[in-house]
């Protein structure tokens, strides 16, 4: 018995009334335990449509957010998907039930760990958790389907355009770190031919640039 399948319920049914209809992206919701990726001090709140603290000075993003930006990367089966800025893991475990693979960089040592333990705890062994500069990517793993981009910044670092296959669509909150930034969807077309597509105004985390670091 699921002790918060009524929440659960209720959940999806605010994010389809709110417009999401990939049924893909509902089903990666319904199957992903939110309650595991929140701060057991927030338990209460892990179903309500709002950014909440994690550790390291981060956020574990806003369902809402969460979903619009899973549903537009417009993952299919057989894709491998880089996210930059891993947090708590949550959105990379929706991305691990739309693509085949999944591999995420986290700056902060302490977020990489536990999203990794959550992660194999709910048998996603097709995510891997590297701990890193995310401005860098990781071009071992490159090159990759689609790229989403969890932290705010100015312009989307060149690295991750490069690991991008052409055709392929890259998704990032570009704009100032602390204010609202633009959603932006992007999509290589050759070489350095790349078409833009604004999508929604958000609030996220700076995207940081340097050495990972252990806490």
């Amino acid at each position: 018995m699921d002790p918060r399948a009524e929440d659960r319920m209720k959940f999806l049914l605010s994010l389809r009334t709110r417009g999401i209809r990939d049924l893909r992206v509902l089903r990666a919701l319904e199957l992903v335990p939110r309650e595991r990726f929140v701060d057991p001090e927030y338990d209460d709140l892990a179903f309500a449509d709002q950014a909440l603290p994690i550790e390291c000075g981060q956020t574990i993003s806003q369902p809402l957010v969460v979903a619009f930006m899973s549903e537009a990367l417009l993952v299919e089966p057989g894709h491998k998907v880089l996210e930059i800025g891993t947090g708590s893991g949550y959105q990379a475990a929706i991305l691990a039930h739309l693509a085949d693979r999944v591999v995420t960089v986290e700056r902060y040592r302490t977020l990489a760990d536990q999203a990794a333990d959550r992660l194999r705890l709910l048998g996603l062994e097709q995510v891997k958790v590297i701990v890193g500069d995310g401005m860098l990517g990781a071009p071992e793993e490159a090159p990759f389907d689609r790229v989403l981009v969890t932290a705010a910044a100015a312009e989307v670092p060149q690295a991750l355009l490069d690991q991008l296959k052409e055709g392929g669509y890259l998704i990032a909150p570009i704009g100032p770190p602390g204010g609202v930034q633009m959603l932006t969807r992007i999509r290589k077309k050759s070489g350095a031919e790349f078409d833009r597509e604004d999508l929604m105004a958000v609030r996220f985390v700076p995207l940081l640039p340097g050495k990972a670091t252990a806490s």
